[in-house]
C-alpha cells in the first residue's frame, strides 16, 4: 500500500523558504507513514514554475498539458501540503490563483496540511484568517495543527520549538486521519496537543515600544495599571 503526499508551494524566490518547509512537511509525513508500514510517494510542487500557465488558463478557462498534470497529481493526492508566503498581510497572488482553477468540489474531504512562511510572527495568524476560510470552503479535511515559521524558525530554535517538532505532530495527525478512512494504518493514537502550533511572542518584548507585539497578559496588565 502506498500513499501520494503532493506539496505545493507559492514562494517566489530561489531558494523559497515555503518551498523548504513544504518539503520538510512531507518528508516528515513520509517518514511517519513508513513508519506504520505504509510507503509514501512525496511530490514538492513548485506553483512559481507555472505562473504563466496558471494566469493563462485564468483567462481562457483551459489547462496547458504542463498544468494539468499538476491540478491530477493534486487532485488525486491522498494527502495535500499547502504552503504559502505571506504577502501584504494574506496569502500570495500566485497561490490564490492557482486555487482558482480547481475544481470547487476536487478537494472535498482530502486531509490538507496548512502552512505559512513570513518574515516576522507578526502574520501568524495569517493561517486562520487568509488560509482556513477557503478551504473550509473547498469542504477538505484541514488538519487540526497548522505550520507557521518565520524567519528566525530556518535558524534552528523556534520560539516555540523547532520546526521538526511541529513537523512531526502534523504527521502524525494526517496518519491518524488516513487511519480513519481506511482503516488499515497504525498510527500513534498519543496526539498531544493538537492545537495549531506558531511562535509565540518573545518574553523580551518591550511594552514601552509601539511596534512590538505584547502577549494578552502584558497587554491585560497595562490595561489594568491605566484603569488604577
Amino acid at each position: 500500500m502506498s500513499k501520494s503526499v503532493v506539496v505545493i508551494s507559492g514562494g517566489l524566490g530561489t531558494p523559497s523558504s515555503s518551498s523548504l518547509l513544504g518539503q520538510q512537511i512531507g518528508q516528515s509525513i513520509g517518514a511517519q507513514l513508513a513508519a506504520s508500514g505504509v510507503q509514501a510517494d512525496v511530490t514538492n510542487i513548485e506553483l512559481r514554475e507555472f505562473a504563466s500557465d496558471i494566469t493563462n488558463n485564468m483567462l481562457t478557462g483551459f489547462a496547458a498539458p504542463s498544468l494539468q498534470k499538476v491540478i491530477d497529481a493534486v487532485v488525486n493526492s491522498d494527502v495535500l501540503v499547502a504552503v504559502t508566503p505571506v504577502f501584504t498581510a494574506s496569502i500570495s497572488g500566485l497561490f490564490k490563483s492557482f486555487l482558482d482553477i480547481l475544481d470547487p468540489k476536487s478537494l472535498q474531504d482530502k486531509p490538507v496540511v496548512l502552512a505559512a512562511t513570513a518574515g516576522t510572527a507578526r502574520h501568524q495568524l495569517a493561517i486562520d484568517y487568509a488560509m482556513r476560510p477557503i478551504f473550509s470552503y473547498l469542504r477538505a479535511q484541514v488538519m487540526p495543527t497548522t505550520i507557521f515559521a518565520s524567519s528566525e524558525d530556518f535558524g534552528g530554535e523556534g520560539l516555540s520549538g523547532t520546526l521538526a517538532d511541529r513537523t512531526k505532530r502534523v504527521a502524525r495527525e494526517v496518519v491518524a486521519t488516513l487511519g480513519s478512512v481506511d482503516g488499515e494504518l497504525s498510527p500513534d493514537a498519543n496526539l498531544g496537543d493538537t492545537r495549531s502550533i506558531a511562535p509565540s511572542v518573545s518574553d523580551l518584548a518591550d511594552p514601552n515600544d509601539d511596534m512590538t507585539s505584547l502577549p494578552f497578559e502584558a497587554l491585560l496588565a497595562n490595561v489594568r495599571a491605566d484603569i488604577n
